[in-house]
């Protein structure tokens, strides 16, 4: 942030402040991440903030700091209007256009209160007085952290504040191994251990709380990994009745994409997933180097993200999404 949006962010905390952050659609680690760790700093100042996430979260998030206080807004409508309604500030963390937001983007839209945005995707729009916008940062939460540091405010980061922020730093980061992991990342880690974050712990609660029938679920997604060799390409497909009948829950496929990346010779992946309540497939996609699935996204699926990690979807069915994005591919094959 400059100097100019550090004293506009001073001055619009200067005073108690009703305060709703709101995070993504279908929001991930980093988005609770980020989301409940500013609650908890700007409800320790005196202020009235309150998370409200357009939909339910994975469950194996369901143990960070606050979580219980979230507002759903798909589940308790009228509340989250109020709450938006009667709000003075709003944070929009983890994205930066509104309609990522889903149902609630008309709500955010007719809202009175000033907005300041944190994220790390490409092209923000503009509707903040404040924009915090750096596609370099390994994630929300670790911008957050800057954030936090550039009010002067650090040293109030605490136990459950760093919790929070770590889990978005190592979702987002692929527990630490993407590119976007630099040495800074390491020391804002550092600092977030220091304040009590239980690094150990939060790895075993994020990713060794599987459910049998997840397990089950990954199986089938390796049983229908396709390979295209000329197009250094591999895409998993999981259809809707697949996902019925290993009792799929919010969050159970996270990082199955990244199986198809890990193939040798590989250097684009995508999963598909069919949801029929929504009537779309969504998409993962991920790439290593630079081929840009946030471009490829944007051009074809009303998608977008990261050089390396982005989401779309598909209006059409799983088989044509399919047959569709195999036809796509040789506009690429010189990128690939």
């Amino acid at each position: 942030m400059n100097s100019n949006d550090i004293k506009t962010v001073k001055s619009l905390l200067n005073t108690s402040k009703s305060i709703v952050i709101v995070p993504h659609k279908n929001p991930d680690g980093d988005a609770m991440g980020s989301t409940l760790a500013l609650c908890k700093y700007l409800n320790s100042q005196g202020h009235n903030a309150t998370v409200v996430a357009p939909n339910e979260y994975p469950h194996f998030l369901k143990w960070l700091p606050g979580h219980e206080d979230v507002i759903i807004y798909n589940a308790t409508t009228k509340a989250a209007i109020e709450k938006i309604e009667r709000a003075d500030l709003i944070f929009t963390l983890d994205f930066n256009h509104l309609s990522r937001t889903g149902d609630m983007e008309q709500a955010l839209t007719k809202a009175s209160a000033d907005f300041i945005m944190i994220d790390h995707h490409q092209q923000p729009a503009d509707y903040a007085v404040v924009t915090y916008s750096d596609t370099s940062m390994s994630s929300t939460c670790e911008m957050v952290y800057h954030f936090l540091d550039a009010l002067g405010v650090a040293d109030h980061i605490d136990a459950d504040i760093a919790s929070c922020l770590y889990t978005g730093i190592m979702t987002d980061t692929g527990s630490f191994r993407f590119p976007s992991t630099t040495a800074v990342t390491h020391k804002v880690i550092a600092e977030l251990i220091t304040a009590g974050a239980d690094n150990a712990g939060i790895h075993r609660n994020i990713y060794d709380t599987n459910s049998y029938t997840k397990l089950q679920l990954l199986g089938v997604a390796l049983q229908n990994l396709q390979i295209l060799p000329e197009y250094k390409t591999a895409y998993i497909t999981l259809s809707q009745k697949e996902l019925d009948d290993h009792k799929f829950q919010k969050g159970d496929t996270e990082g199955f994409v990244n199986y198809g990346l890990s193939l040798e010779g590989i250097i684009f992946a995508v999963i598909f997933i069919e949801n029929k309540s929504e009537g779309i497939i969504k998409m993962s996609l991920r790439s290593v180097g630079d081929f840009s699935v946030n471009e490829f996204a944007r051009a074809h699926y009303e998608g977008g993200g990261h050089t390396n990690a982005a989401g779309g979807k598909s209006d059409l069915s799983l088989e044509d999404t399919v047959t569709q994005f195999i036809s796509i591919l040789p506009r690429y094959k010189d990128k690939l």
